[in-house]
């Protein structure tokens, strides 16, 4: 063997042996498949499937495990039982953000969604209050959340009940909720200002701002125009893609299943009819269709393995010391696909969310939005677009497949931090 692939191998060894004796003193991490030097475990992690690969150890591992990426050990919490004495036993414990060192270039540890410490608690509690004074949770987002709703209707008439791709209009009006939001003034679907937002957000590309010159000197401010900018990039880029691949799997499913679509109509013709608008009241009524909503988010198990936590102070949890700083992944397919909670869980069955008289069955398991501390800040209102949208277009529309629905394949066509449907048409036709 060549002598500088020895050294090299050598010099790696003992690298990777010295950062093993310096993390031993600060703290006993759970076990975990022995990683290779630099590379870690990647030859044990199927890189297209991590969450499947995380289910297959932790067989061998137990619930609460180790494995590396790269050098940096990350502890992974699999199953109902310890995603939630981590994530809401000890929230404030396992409330850090873990690492991602290219988005971190990027947002420069500021936003809601990548940042920690001080500026993350003050941009959450900040970024409630202003959602709230805008009228997060109130009746007058519901009022734009129906008007969104009619707005989409309208656009799905005009493709005249031929084949189509839902994908564009299914991402126009969750990003046109926020706007009316942030902006308070939605956008035609055809608009260049939201063509030119929606594929910023598409491509992933943070939208940055400078500072103003008053600023520069007040560091104790979290307010800062970099910031806030941020900020709002990061609830349109949580806010509207989620919601549109949540619509766009739905519909998917819905075209798989379409027993399950004729149960939804009868119900919707029964509590509202055909021509009055969904209103929230009414999912206390429609149980099947409250069902199917939480059911298809537990499916498609959108964020796999949801963005990575970290503990942001040594916690002794369980029998192990797990060091600050430590990255924490979460499996939350381990959690709603727990075969105890959910009978056949890789069925898609709204049943799992109705007891036997037919009435809506809450569930502790259902962690589609995370938990704890880190839970996604706009859950309500992804929960209020989800049932409005779904139900107005099931009220207007027939959905008739291209193919035999025996033949929709709802693979994801990625999985990755998140499940992505595959590319499908549909028609739909006004009834």
């Amino acid at each position: 063997m060549d002598l500088a692939v020895v050294l090299v191998l050598c010099l790696s060894c003992l690298l990777l042996l010295s950062l093993w004796k310096q993390s031993s003193g600060k703290g006993k991490l759970p076990p975990g498949p022995t990683p290779l030097p630099i590379l870690g475990n990647i030859f044990q992690l199927d890189v297209k499937n991590i969450s499947k690969s995380l289910t297959s150890l932790s067989k061998v591992y137990g619930p609460v495990f180790t494995v590396y990426f790269g050098m940096k050990p990350t502890v992974v919490l699999h199953g109902y039982e310890a995603v939630k004495e981590a994530l809401i036993d000890l929230g404030e414990e396992f409330s850090g953000r873990g690492s991602f060192p290219v988005i971190q270039r990027t947002v420069k540890g500021y936003g809601i969604v990548f940042s920690n410490g001080k500026t993350w608690k003050e941009t959450r509690r900040f970024s409630l209050m202003t959602l709230r004074n805008f009228g997060m949770g109130k009746r007058s987002i519901e009022d734009r959340v129906q008007e969104e709703a009619r707005c989409l209707v309208e656009e799905l008439r005009k493709t005249n009940g031929l084949p189509c791709d839902p994908t564009f209009i299914l991402g126009c009006a969750p990003c046109n909720v926020i706007c009316s939001i942030i902006f308070q003034n939605r956008f035609d679907y055809k608009d260049q200002s939201l063509l030119n937002l929606m594929k910023t957000i598409n491509e992933n590309i943070k939208i940055l701002g400078s500072p103003w010159m008053q600023e520069k000197h007040n560091h104790q401010s979290e307010y800062t125009f970099e910031n806030l900018t941020i900020t709002v990039g990061d609830l349109f880029g949580a806010g509207t893609e989620t919601t549109s691949t949540t619509l766009r799997y739905g519909l998917l499913l819905l075209l798989k299943h379409p027993e399950v679509t004729a149960k939804i109509q009868e119900e919707i013709d029964r509590v509202i009819g055909r021509h009055r608008s969904p209103c929230m009241q009414d999912r206390t009524r429609m149980p099947y269709m409250d069902a199917v909503v939480h059911e298809i988010q537990r499916y498609i198990d959108l964020a796999p393995t949801s963005v990575p936590h970290a503990v942001n102070c040594d916690v002794k949890f369980r029998n192990y010391l797990i060091p600050k700083g430590t990255d924490i992944l979460t499996s939350l397919t381990s959690v709603l696909y727990d075969d105890k909670e959910f009978p056949n869980p890789e069925v898609f069955d709204p049943g799992h969310f109705l007891d036997e008289n037919g009435n809506f069955r809450k569930s502790d398991y259902f962690m589609a939005f995370s938990a704890g501390k880190r839970v996604c800040v706009g859950e309500g209102l992804a929960r209020m677009e989800l049932f409005l949208f779904l139900t107005t277009i099931l009220q207007k529309f027939t959905l008739k497949s291209v193919v035999d629905p025996k033949d929709i394949d709802t693979t994801p066509a990625v999985t990755g931090i998140a499940n992505v449907p595959p590319p499908y048409q549909l028609c739909f036709i006004p009834v």
